[in-house]
């Protein structure tokens, strides 16, 4: 009798054990019960993502990215407000789905038998591959065939575009001259301006990524596809089926939609240069229409006028007209809820007048940020890479600079080096980095053409 009994005990814990195990995996795994209902009940639906280009980033203090559109549209349409919690790198997306720390997974995952059996696909369905970057501007023809490549250097950073171009070398059998830069400090994006500066022959990208970069670099060939084609498409949890229904059914309709057109034209196809004409003839003493302007609310800030006049040529070449495509617009090329708050009316966003008091209003709340930046010569380069970029990138450019031992309150050579990093994984995932990915080329270079401009109008043009 007393053995039967222990028996029994033995027999309950075993079971206890057992279910118990099934329970807490369910619970950390993927039968967190939080479908489309109790999310409408929340009022909010959280979405997880990577930085990226092409996914989600901020520019100019705004919330920003094709992924980070689309889930928007996608939580306007159930009635629902957006939050964005981004992860570290997919796996921990997918962890984080899991343990209920985010509803829907709004990246291109790719469709693999491994995340198939444990998340729930949905969505547009995405066919994407890798490509080859090239310059059309380069001597001789496009490479049209992967066969061409024999005897070709491809450059590319350690990952998936090296393990794809050895299997491939694999299969041609042999004569890829594959280049392998394992500096981190270099990124895929970095080598893609390279190719197209002429100082790199080749390299590899995804085609999205090559597809966006093509309009900031007009003279880029990314039309030889050198991989297999790989399905994507957003994620939710096995336990999320209505969600996953609802976020199918909204793709389909939402394909033909002016939203999904117009974010699909800002990321792919919109041209990201500002084209600059020739300035007017500094030999009348005038640098634009607006000169009276810039004289009137640069006494504001302390700043000469010249300066104030370089900023507004470099944003729209003195057009009132012109909205980028992020949206900025008028003169001074303002963001929509930058120019909310520095108080330009609605509807007053093309006067000159009131761009430039605007701009002035954002400049000076910048220089009062900017503080610790002991040098006011020095403090307008912090300031000017604080207006193309917003005040948080330049934060995080200058903890990475403080972190890694250079001159946190220097911007040339030392700041401004650590903004261009901040597109490279290694440098915006840094624990110092609070606002993530950001494409600093831009912001290094825009520092640069303002402060050269405004050398040249202090030479020929009187204070």
């Amino acid at each position: 009798m007393k053995s039967k009994i222990i028996l029994a005990v033995l027999l309950l814990v075993l079971l206890c054990y057992v279910f118990g195990c099934r329970n807490q995996h369910r619970q950390g795994e993927v039968e967190y019960k939080h479908d489309l209902s109790q999310i409408k009940d929340s009022g909010e639906l959280v979405v997880l993502t990577l930085y990226g280009s092409t996914t989600y980033f901020i520019y100019r203090g705004q919330e920003m990215g094709f992924q980070y559109e689309l889930s928007e549209q996608f939580a306007k349409s159930l009635g629902l407000k957006l939050r964005v919690v981004v992860a570290k790198n997919i796996d921990d997306m997918i962890h984080k789905l899991r343990a209920g720390e985010g509803d829907l997974i709004a990246y291109n995952l790719p469709i693999t038998k491994r995340w198939k059996d444990s998340l729930n696909f949905c969505g547009e369905e995405v066919v994407t591959h890798q490509v080859l970057v090239q310059s059309n501007a380069k001597r001789g023809k496009p490479l049209t065939d992967v066969t061409e490549l024999i005897g070709k250097e491809v450059t590319v950073t350690p990952g998936k575009y090296y393990d794809r171009l050895v299997n491939l070398d694999n299969e041609l059998g042999g004569g890829i001259q594959i280049k392998l830069l394992e500096s981190d400090s270099i990124s895929t994006e970095d080598l893609i301006r390279k190719v197209s500066k002429g100082e790199l022959a080749y390299t590899v990208a995804d085609d999205d990524l090559a597809r966006l970069n093509k309009t900031y670099y007009p003279n880029l060939n990314t039309n030889l596809s050198i991989s297999f084609d790989q399905r994507s498409s957003w994620a939710v949890r096995l336990g999320s089926p209505e969600l996953a229904q609802a976020a199918t059914l909204w793709h389909q309709a939402n394909l033909t939609s002016s939203a999904y057109k117009a974010s699909m034209k800002r990321y792919f196809e919109s041209s990201k240069m500002m084209p600059h004409t020739p300035i007017l003839s500094l030999r009348e003493g005038k640098i634009s229409p607006f000169d009276r302007l810039f004289k009137k609310y640069a006494k504001e800030i302390g700043w000469d006028w010249r300066l104030l006049a370089s900023l507004a040529y470099t944003e729209s070449n003195f057009d009132t007209t012109v909205v980028s495509w992020a949206g900025a617009r008028g003169l001074m090329q303002l963001m929509p809820a930058t120019a909310r708050a520095m108080g330009v009316p609605r509807g007053k966003e093309e006067f000159a007048e009131e761009s430039i008091k605007a701009a002035v209003k954002y400049i000076a709340l910048a220089d009062k940020s900017l503080r610790t930046v002991p040098d006011k010569k020095e403090r307008i380069r912090f300031i000017l890479a604080s207006y193309n970029a917003g005040l948080g990138h330049v934060l995080d450019a200058m903890a990475l600079a403080k972190k890694y031992g250079k001159k946190p309150t220097v911007w040339e050579n030392n700041v401004e080096k650590f903004i261009l990093l901040k597109s490279n994984e290694q440098y915006f995932t840094d624990p110092v980095c609070r606002n993530g990915y950001f494409r600093g080329i831009e912001t290094y270079n825009f520092v640069r053409d303002i402060t050269q401009r405004y050398q040249t109008y202090k030479e020929k043009i009187k204070g």
